[in-house]
């Protein structure tokens, strides 16, 4: 699979993953949708790495906004969406 990833660490090895969605926002800002119902240590490991995506690409200025979003359930997506759409960048 390739597209989009993010690259990060857990336990020592380097890994990578695709998010669950990429959103563009009614605003143009890009929302990173992740779906997890276990939110176990590798998990964690994930976020953090993406939590430094989202910071250095804003950071560098030139694509646009980005956020991340955690879904804990399916149930809590649209709130997830609300909430990046709400908050400034």
């Amino acid at each position: 699979m390739g597209g989009f990833e993010i690259i990060y660490i857990f336990k020592g090895v380097v890994h990578k993953y695709w998010p669950d969605f990429l959103i563009r926002l009614n605003s143009g800002a890009h929302l990173v949708l992740e779906v997890k119902g276990e939110n176990d240590a590798q998990a964690k490991a994930k976020y953090a790495a993406l939590d430094d995506w989202v910071k250095a690409v804003n950071q560098h200025g030139g694509f646009g906004i980005w956020k991340s979003g955690i879904s804990t359930s399916t149930t809590d997506i649209h709130a997830r969406i609300v909430e990046a759409a709400d908050c400034n960048a």
